[in-house]
Order: C-alpha cells, then structure tokens, then sequence
C-alpha cells in the first residue's frame, strides 16, 4: 500500500486499480524521477535503507514490495524489544 500511495503521487492520470505486481512502474507511466521519489519516500515512510545494488536488481512493482517487507523484517528483528 505504500508503494501504491507514493505511486499514485508521483505520477498523474494514473488508475491506482491498473496496478499488477507484475509490472513495472515505467509500465505505469513513471519516469526515472518518479521512480526515485516513490522507492525513497517509500523507504523514508518504512524507516529503512536499501542499497543501490540490490534496487538496481528489481524488475516490477512486486520485487520491490517484497523487498521493502523483507528489509522491514529484518529491522524488527534487531530491533530491541520494549519489555
């Protein structure tokens, strides 16, 4: 859902329903700028850092959702534990 949000933001006359994970977000109507802005605002909103490297690697809206949720997982797990 996050991703979608800032999807819906950056980029106009866009029909948040067309979205598939399957698709990228140039298939979408992004520019590169737009994609900038929604993966970094997306990670702002999540509180987590993802490398260049492993960006550069994904293909469609769905690879980095799953990123941004497996990055996520792994900061709760080192995070401490109120209690």
């Amino acid at each position: 859902m996050i991703v979608k949000k800032y999807l819906v933001e950056a980029v106009e006359e866009f029909d948040p329903a067309q979205i598939e994970p399957s698709m990228s977000m140039k298939d979408l109507g992004a520019n590169s700028l737009d994609i900038v802005e929604v993966v970094s605002c997306s990670m702002r909103e999540l509180k987590v850092k993802v490398p260049r490297s492993e960006l550069s690697k994904l293909t469609n809206i769905g690879d980095l959702v799953n990123l941004l949720y497996e990055v996520s997982l792994q900061k709760a797990a080192t995070q401490p534990s109120m209690g």
